[in-house]
């Protein structure tokens, strides 16, 4: 050991009587206590013990590791990943918040660099939200490594938590303040200045005097330029590091080229100094900023309250407290009345209602039987119950809900990519011509020449037109989310103007699903209780709502071996070296007995031993969306793999005119493929047997209640079971799509309208510097009328009329 008495981490003395050790580069080193020892040790367990060789001071006690070593060891520990990265076999996946973000180019460059880093499976940046969905490859790279390569971009990458992110905002607000104020003060001074001066209020000044205000002027314009204007030329230079243009880019160019040629003006006393117009641009552009910082905040905000509704604490069967991230599966928790609940789980001990109004949108609460699903966030009624926790925080539905909504915001239409391809080209352009606009001026009028230029720069800046979708995409997805609708594929919006063929599957889709059996019928020496045994065990097998109907009946000493899923059709398995069967009429009956409606078949050696006959009502809104769909001259088809016995009054009473029956899931899909091209198909579904067929339509839409493959199947997930919500969508959709071709044609006619005539110069610096400002303040603004919900509603619904006999009129809307 070496013989320092000191610490070989922090530097402090070693008492007496102490034996901290840690073997750091081959050597063994002292540590003074338990704290240096620990970390020192976790240091060398991660790989970083270079630290020590090329550190130039000792660590201090109440910091022991650099800022970024803490950060590298803090998120590479497994333990720590578990709160928040989702691992789906070497793919693990995260939600990182962004500072430093401003505009479509910030989120290209990122993307540009990361997807180029080994092991990154993918990276999507949502400018509006600040924040990205990362991919990566855990075998080939670390979260470290990947954290660090956007920090070297200049962007600060976290793992996104609410409550750290709302610090993170309001300390950004904090700054922007501080600066703004500081450029409203030296606008206020500068001005007085500057007006005595142009309109000679002082009279015959002398020189000298005059020469003294500009040095004023120049000491008040100075901390602007370096201070308040640092945002600016941090997000350029990110660019130019990048060798990319972004928006800031014109903007740093004209603050500065103003600035020097102020500063050489005022100490060669000839020419003019415009120590005003650089204070008031800063002043107008950050003021810009922080209205559409706050904007986007409002947009950004739904998801992430989402996550607030659950609790940070959650109280055991015994009543101890635990904190809910620290929750595994298989814990029991008690739920008070009136309590958010703290994570998804089963309820053990008694019916409960619950109000899940945060995830479906309707206020009625919903009853949960035992052994019922639960979801973190909602609210309990007014009885205490148990709860036992089926998933962890970072996997639950509320979790879920925040991933898609982000992916989906993040992920880009093709109007989206078109805008800001153009945005980033714009930039380029915009600098060529403000070249060529100082040569001609140069030429015609020097002493305009340098301040026209100006005037292009800053006039010209696309802010506008980046934003213009992207703000609009995230309302549109927050107010989606307030339907209790999830939006996960990009071209959703786009897609859901355009569908004129709606197709629908019948059980779980337009019926409610809760199956349940209405009478069991025997043959021959079999008993009820005995069949009801064997269907319960073939069932068992099966997640169709048809299934759930036989759970209670299951029975450990039946045991059904070999079981196999005939998707669409029924199961089979062998029970004491007996073929039984059990589903439709055509799989599992025989020639010798009639096809009944809504009865399901068990045959054991090919000779039926059993019927069961099961109920399954309408839901109360199918009816609601199939004359809605009437209404806007949609048509509609029942495709499902029920016989037409079953299906036929469901279509009847619906009034739906296209009726396709007892066609298995390739069936299906050949269905589908079949249609005309004209058809902009829109497909609800929720079983396994749909997977197919919502993969393959125009737009899909999965039963939030429905399986697992379907809603991963799907480009929406319908959380409730309000059909009519899908209808509200597509007008929510439809006027989206008219707030982004308003944001589009703002923000390209003001560009095209200013150039000319800045070019011309016809517009004043500080003109142009309000102009730019206001574009991007009415392209948010004008998106955030998505998210109003007080306003006119999105669609009235027509009045029902069950006998069939109601006149329809055909509205065309979005085709």
């Amino acid at each position: 050991m070496t013989m320092d008495n000191s610490c070989y981490h922090c530097g402090e003395p070693i008492a007496d009587n102490t034996d901290f050790c840690v073997t750091i580069l081959d050597e063994p080193r002292a540590m003074c206590c338990p704290g240096c020892e620990s970390v020192a040790q976790t240091i060398v367990d991660s790989g970083l013990s270079s630290y020590y060789q090329y550190r130039t001071e000792k660590a201090e006690r109440v910091d022991l590791v650099p800022e970024q070593l803490q950060s590298l060891i803090h998120y590479d520990n497994e333990q720590v990943q578990s709160e928040f990265v989702r691992n789906q076999d070497n793919v693990s996946e995260v939600t990182l918040s962004l500072d430093g973000v401003s505009c479509a180019a910030c989120a290209w460059l990122i993307e540009r660099q990361m997807n180029n880093h080994q092991g990154v499976v993918r990276i999507r940046v949502n400018t509006a939200t600040h924040r990205a969905l990362l991919a990566w490859d855990n075998t080939e790279t670390k979260l470290s490594d990947l954290l660090n390569s956007i920090h070297k971009l200049g962007y600060k990458a976290a793992p996104f938590e609410a409550d750290k992110q709302e610090e993170s905002y309001y300390r950004a607000m904090k700054q922007y303040l501080y600066k703004l104020g500081i450029a409203g003060l030296a606008t206020m001074q500068v001005m007085m200045l500057a007006v005595a001066l142009y309109l000679e209020v002082f009279g015959n000044l002398e020189p000298e005097f005059k020469h003294y205000f500009r040095i004023v002027s120049l000491i008040f314009a100075t901390p602007v330029l370096l201070y308040s204007a640092l945002p600016f030329y941090t997000n350029a230079w990110r660019s130019l590091k990048a060798r990319t243009l972004g928006m800031d880019v014109p903007v740093s160019i004209a603050l500065i080229f103003a600035y020097i040629a102020s500063l050489v003006a005022t100490f060669t006393q000839s020419g003019e100094v415009f120590f005003e117009s650089i204070s008031m641009f800063t002043f107008f552009l950050l003021l810009g900023r922080f209205l559409e910082m706050r904007a986007r905040r409002k947009a950004a905000a739904a998801s992430a309250n989402l996550l607030k509704l659950v609790p940070a604490m959650a109280t055991l069967e015994d009543g101890t407290q635990i904190p809910v991230k620290t929750l595994n599966i298989g814990d029991r928790v008690r739920v008070l009345a009136g309590e958010h609940v703290p994570a998804d789980g089963y309820v053990l001990d008694k019916a409960v209602y619950v109000d899940e109004s945060m995830l479906t949108g309707e206020s009625l609460h919903i009853k949960k039987n035992p052994t019922e699903t639960v979801y973190a966030g909602t609210i309990n009624g007014e009885q205490t119950f148990t709860l036992e926790v089926s998933c962890r925080k970072q996997e639950s539905m509320i979790a879920s809900i925040v991933r898609l909504q982000d992916e989906a915001q993040a992920t880009k239409p093709k109007i989206a990519e078109i805008a800001d391809i153009v945005a980033r080209y714009f930039v380029a352009v915009i600098l060529i011509i403000s070249a060529c606009t100082y040569l001609y001026w140069q030429h015609h009028q020097p002493e305009d020449a340098f301040w026209i230029m100006l005037a292009v720069l800053v006039a010209t800046c696309p802010c506008a037109l980046s934003l213009a979708t992207p703000t609009a995409i995230t309302c549109s997805t927050s107010r989606m989310g307030d339907l209790g609708i999830l939006l996960r594929k990009s071209h959703a919006i786009e897609t859901l103007c355009k569908i004129n063929h709606v197709i629908v599957d019948k059980t779980g889709t337009l019926t409610e699903g809760k199956v349940s059996l209405a009478h069991t019928q025997t043959f021959g020496n079999w008993s009820t209780s005995q069949v009801l045994s064997i269907a319960a065990s073939l069932e068992a097998h099966a997640n169709h709502p048809i299934a759930a109907a036989f759970r209670p009946y299951l029975n450990n000493d039946v045991q059904v071996d070999a079981v196999e899923n005939h998707i669409g059709l029924g199961l089979t398995g062998i029970l004491d070296g007996q073929h039984c069967k059990i589903g439709s009429y055509a799989f599992a009956g025989n020639r010798h007995m009639p096809n009944q409606a809504h009865t399901i078949y068990l045959s054991v050696e090919e000779q039926v031993v059993a019927t069961f006959t099961y109920s399954d009502p309408i839901r109360e809104s199918s009816q609601r969306f199939i004359e809605s769909l009437k209404q806007l001259g949609i048509k509609t088809t029942l495709l499902t793999g029920d016989n037409e016995i079953n299906a036929t009054p469901v279509a009847k009473e619906l009034g739906i005119e296209t009726l396709v029956s007892g066609v298995n899931p390739e069936g299906k899909l050949s269905y589908l493929h079949g249609l005309s091209d004209k058809d902009v198909t829109l497909m609800v579904g929720d079983g396994i047997n749909d997977a197919p067929t919502l993969a393959g339509a125009h737009l899909s839409v999965a039963m939030g209640g429905g399986t697992d493959v379907a809603k991963s199947s799907a480009d929406m997930v319908l959380l409730g079971d309000k059909l009519d919500k899908i209808i509200e969508a597509r007008f929510l959709a439809i006027k989206t799509r008219k707030i982004i071709r308003e944001n589009l044609a703002w923000s390209l006619g003001y560009n095209l309208l200013i150039l000319p005539l800045a070019v011309c110069g016809l517009v004043a610096p500080y003109i142009a510097v309000v102009g730019m400002s206001a574009s991007s303040i009415i392209v948010v603004t004008n998106s955030l009328r998505l998210l109003n919900k007080n306003g006119k509603p999105l669609h009235t619904y027509p009045h029902s009329n069950h006998s069939g006999g109601h006149r329809s009129r055909r509205v065309s809307l979005g085709r």
